[in-house]
């Protein structure tokens, strides 16, 4: 991984890669940092932390929304050496760390697309299980969104208020994801309510997010 860099770069930046290269093909709702990964000064992935959910605070004893963010986006191109997502995310952690006064990060993995999560255990992040299954919401044709994001477009998330607007929504089920924490602050480590669980197996090739 010699010569592998991160360093941020503009969310409008990251959205193309995300648009190109993710698998979700989609940008988060409330982005935080955007995170660019140079070989040889050469664009070859990227990081993207958002707020993460309304109640993830409430995994760790004491912790506020401000004390976190999820790791809500992350590709790498194939060519990159062997355990550059490990490398990758050592770096990400360690700017973080050193730039902000964030506590944790989460980061989740979708067992729908065959992850489990494999960098993240590589890289000693804690496993907490699976989160609740969550859903998104479709307005007419369009994408379907988190149900954050069509609150912040139409002041609720209400399927009810929404209809009574007079528009056509529906909802789209999602898979519980697998569930990981990363304490910058190690000394946060004990406020993890409950025990860190035994990491998941890996079941298929797992891109990891």
């Amino acid at each position: 991984c010699i010569g592998i860099e991160v360093r941020p770069i503009p969310h409008a930046i990251a959205r193309d890669l995300v648009r190109c290269h993710h698998y979700l093909r989609a940008m988060p709702s409330a982005i935080r940092m955007s995170f660019g990964v140079f070989l040889v000064r050469r664009l070859v992935g990227v990081a993207i932390f958002n707020a993460g959910p309304v109640n993830g605070h409430q995994l760790v004893e004491g912790a506020t929304r401000d004390d976190y963010v999820c790791l809500s986006r992350l590709w790498l191109h194939d060519n990159l050496p062997k355990n550059s997502e490990s490398r990758v995310l050592g770096v990400l952690c360690r700017h973080l760390r050193k730039h902000t006064s964030l506590r944790f990060i989460l980061a989740y993995s979708d067992p729908a697309a065959g992850h489990v999560g494999t960098i993240y255990q590589a890289s000693n992040f804690a496993y907490v299980g699976l989160s609740a299954a969550d859903s998104l919401i479709r307005v007419g044709r369009g994408k379907a969104q988190p149900s954050r994001t069509i609150g912040q477009i139409f002041g609720s998330r209400d399927m009810g208020y929404l209809r009574g607007l007079g528009l056509d929504v529906t909802r789209v089920p999602q898979a519980a994801k697998h569930t990981y924490v990363y304490f910058l602050d190690p000394s946060w480590r004990p406020r993890l309510r409950g025990p860190a669980l035994p990491y998941p197996k890996r079941e298929s090739i797992d891109a990891g997010h």
